[in-house]
This record gives C-alpha cells, sequence and structure tokens, in this order.
C-alpha cells in the first residue's frame, strides 16, 4: 500500500462509510498453491460483541470460493472514483503529474456460512441493499420460494472478521494551498469523477490548509 501519512485517514468512521458508500469490493486471496484469485462483490460492514464483520456471498464452485476455503486470509479492497492530476496545475509546473483515488484496504479472514446462517445472510444483504424497503419486491422473503430454494443450493454467504482496515485518500494534501486550490479548479472541468475529487478535496481544505499553518 502507498503508505505515507498525510495521505491517510485515521478517523474510523470515515473509513466505516466510506465502505457503506462504495461497497462493491474486490475479495483477494491465494489459493493453496500460492496463486492469486479476485473477485468483485458487493459487501456490507457490520459490528457485533466489539467486533468487525464483513458480509456478502458469492456463487460456489468457483476459483475464489475453492481458493478461500483452503486459505482463510482474504484482502478486501474498496475504492470510488478517481482522477489524473497533471503537474501543469501546480503553483510550480514544472512538476511529475500524478493521480488522486481514495481506497480502504481491508484484511482479515473468510469464514463461509450455509443452511440457515446463508439464509439469514441473504434476506438481510438483499434488505441492505433494498433500502431496509421490506415492501420491495426483489428482497429475499418477497422472491418466489422456488426459486429462493434454487438460489440457496447455488451460492454461498460468508463472513469475513476484519483484523485491520488501512487506507490511501490521496487528496494532493502534500500540496500548496495554491495549487490545491487550482487542482480542485480544474478537476471541476474534468467530467463525473473529477467532480467527485474535487468535492473531497474542499470538504478536506479548511482543516488541512488550518493545520499546516499552526
Amino acid at each position: 500500500m502507498y503508505d505515507l501519512p498525510y495521505h491517510k485517514e485515521t478517523d474510523g468512521r470515515v473509513l466505516r462509510e466510506f465502505i457503506g458508500k462504495h461497497p462493491f469490493a474486490f475479495v483477494t486471496g491465494c489459493d493453496a498453491n500460492g496463486q492469486p484469485v479476485a473477485t468483485q462483490i458487493p459487501v456490507f460492514f457490520e459490528e457485533r460483541d466489539g467486533h468487525q464483520f464483513l458480509r456478502g456471498h458469492l456463487m460456489k464452485n468457483t476459483d475464489h470460493h475453492t481458493a478461500f476455503e483452503g486459505n482463510p486470509n482474504v484482502l478486501v479492497v474498496f475504492t470510488s472514483h478517481n482522477a489524473y492530476v497533471s503537474g501543469s496545475w501546480y503553483s510550480d509546473p514544472h512538476t511529475p503529474s500524478t493521480w488522486n483515488y481514495m481506497s480502504v484496504h481491508v484484511q482479515g479472514t473468510i469464514r463461509f456460512l450455509e443452511g440457515p446462517e446463508l439464509v439469514r445472510v441473504l434476506k438481510k444483504t438483499s434488505l441492505h441493499f433494498e433500502g431496509d424497503d421490506e415492501q420491495s419486491p426483489t428482497t429475499f422473503e418477497n422472491l418466489p420460494k422456488r426459486l429462493t430454494d434454487r438460489l440457496v443450493h447455488a451460492i454461498v454467504a460468508f463472513e469475513i472478521e476484519v483484523k485491520s482496515l488501512d487506507s490511501v485518500f490521496k487528496l494532493s494534501q502534500d500540496r500548496d494551498a495554491e495549487s490545491y486550490h487550482r487542482i480542485i479548479h480544474k478537476l471541476r472541468e474534468n467530467g463525473e469523477a473529477g467532480r467527485f475529487i474535487a468535492d473531497e478535496m474542499e470538504k478536506r481544505a479548511d482543516k488541512l490548509f488550518q493545520k499546516k499553518k499552526a
């Protein structure tokens, strides 16, 4: 991981909110032979009895399901929009260009759930992503039983106990105020991704430069 202190987000609440807003994550690991595997699936964050978990489900008998059964150590990567930052936007334009992005890395161990535990996860997952709308026709409990009976034989739920959360929120924090605000202005001209990163930088501007003055 890109490990510089000024590109870290240390507020756990902010990291949990980021996971909630960007739940479609890369779940990666290695099989018993050390071969890398990965899948991209939606997960949700949960806290129980002082422990943190990620929960979701995946298809049975895929390469990643088999790998995670043999090696339960996983890395889950959450990310969002990202944007190119031209060095020409800095107060000193003779500077290498870079990329701004936000990413949260979760390391943990995975445990697979079947039977009643699988059904509980599927119910909670569908309700969670339907905005807790119990009347939605696509929540697990509102789907036809003939369909859900077939689904539960093809998928497996999982729970990842979180061992560590780390982050890179690389948002030009190492730049001077003139460069920082010029980057925001330029990013706003560069589509949805640019505007997203510009908004995140704008949120942090006052606190960032008050800290630098102190």
